[in-house]
């Protein structure tokens, strides 16, 4: 299965550091190599689909990242339940670095509580506190805007989603940690798509995500990080047959009069681009600004000329299209795609695993006659899923590292 569905994050099961990379537009990341993640939050977190999205995207990017990803989302929670869990489902981790995503239940789908805001406020606070003096980085993040489109009811809450999470910002100015307005970002979204009139619901209940509301969250989020726009680039000039790159090498440039192929050898994958995603790409800049895998041709004679890579044939493209520069991240098929598409299942594999040490060992409450059996098994379970999560890892690392590519562009008559 792609993800794990809401109805299995909804179900509780019971027990029986250096930047990630040297580039300019890097170095401001909010990830950093090495990392051991917690996603914390609601249902919305438990879904596995802006943070496995976020999860692919820096397992990509950064295939020597070394990075540990684990979930800490509970269907139904708010910030009082993050508050009151975090010592147990947080700081026990030892996470170097935690996002915080309540906020959605906090509100109540109705008119503004000034008490329940209150709440909101203060017990988000604890848990800034908290990770502060562990030493964890922590990037704050609001909520999603609701889609009234799908849900007319949740129109007088959209409003006070806006006046709930406010404060938020001057939170995370308070203690010096990153902010992403998410329910900004995604109700321009919503907005833009409803003038469209498109037929595109990235929250199909108005409140949870399918594969579009993932990417959209995951997008916001990593932009509203200062996640790094390019994979790579090539530039050729067929005239003068030289190339200019960025991370990424070129050899073996060969230029005909209606053929050019050279080997190009990337430091990064491109993310791949899963069906369920293509119907949010327009609304997201077509993933220009995270998943930027460019080629650009100048020199070439009118016409279109189609490109493989490795003999697979990918794409066609006119002249003058090549010479401005294309996006070839957004590719949904040839070896590259295939290779990411691979490394997602692989990492939602994984995420089965985490979500069941999560929920089957971390939050495991036994009754009380056998709390001294639970009290010696726990410490050794936690370990042992652990060591099957780490080797998963390194398995996902391993089929993420790039390799070599024959790319050939040949005009077509």
């Amino acid at each position: 299965m792609p993800r794990i569905p809401l109805s299995l994050s909804l179900f509780i099961l019971f027990f029986v550091s250096a930047p990630l990379a040297v580039a300019d537009d890097a170095k401001d990341f909010f990830f950093r190599k090495g990392d051991c993640i917690v996603f914390l939050g609601d249902s919305i977190t438990e879904q596995y689909q802006y943070s496995t999205d976020i999860e692919l995207y820096l397992t990509t990017r950064f295939p020597d990242g070394g990075m540990t990803f684990l979930n800490a989302g509970i269907g139904g929670d708010t910030a009082t339940g993050g508050a009151r869990r975090f010592a147990e489902h947080v700081l026990a981790e030892k996470p170097t670095t935690l996002t915080i995503d309540f906020g959605m239940n906090d509100g109540g789908y109705g008119a503004f509580n000034p008490m329940a805001a209150k709440n909101y406020l203060a017990k988000t606070e604890e848990m800034l506190k908290a990770a502060q003096k562990a030493g964890i980085r922590v990037a704050l993040i609001s909520p999603n805007a609701v889609e009234v489109r799908v849900r007319p009811q949740l129109k007088t809450y959209l409003e006070t989603q806006q006046r709930f999470y406010a404060p938020l910002k001057e939170l995370a100015e308070k203690y010096k940690v990153p902010f992403v307005d998410q329910y900004a970002v995604t109700r321009k979204v919503l907005e833009k798509i409803e003038a469209d009139n498109a037929n595109v619901h990235p929250f199909p209940d108005g409140i949870h995500t399918n594969g579009a509301g993932g990417l959209l969250m995951a997008h916001t989020i990593l932009t509203g990080l200062k996640a790094p726009a390019i994979v790579s680039t090539v530039e050729i000039n067929t005239a003068a047959k030289e190339t200019k790159t960025i991370d990424c090498t070129v050899e073996e440039l060969s230029v005909t009069s209606d053929t050019i192929s050279f080997q190009r050898k990337d430091m990064a994958l491109p993310m791949p681009i899963l069906p369920d995603w293509r119907p949010i790409l327009p609304y997201i800049n077509d993933l220009k600004d995270l998943n930027y895998y460019g080629l650009k041709v100048t020199g070439l004679s009118d016409g279109k000329y189609a490109l493989s890579i490795d003999g697979h044939k990918v794409g066609e493209y006119p002249a003058e299209e090549l010479s401005k520069g294309v996006n070839l991240g957004n590719l949904g098929t040839g070896p590259l795609f295939e290779q990411g598409q691979e490394v997602f299942r692989m990492i939602t594999a994984k995420n089965e695993i985490v979500h069941k040490r999560f929920r089957q060992v971390v939050m495991a409450q036994p009754v009380y006659w056998l709390a001294d059996v639970y009290k010696e098994r726990k410490p050794k379970e936690l370990k042992k899923l652990m060591e099957e999560i780490q080797a998963r890892q390194q398995a996902i690392y391993k089929k993420a590292q790039p390799v070599v590519h024959r790319f050939e562009l040949k005009a077509t008559k």
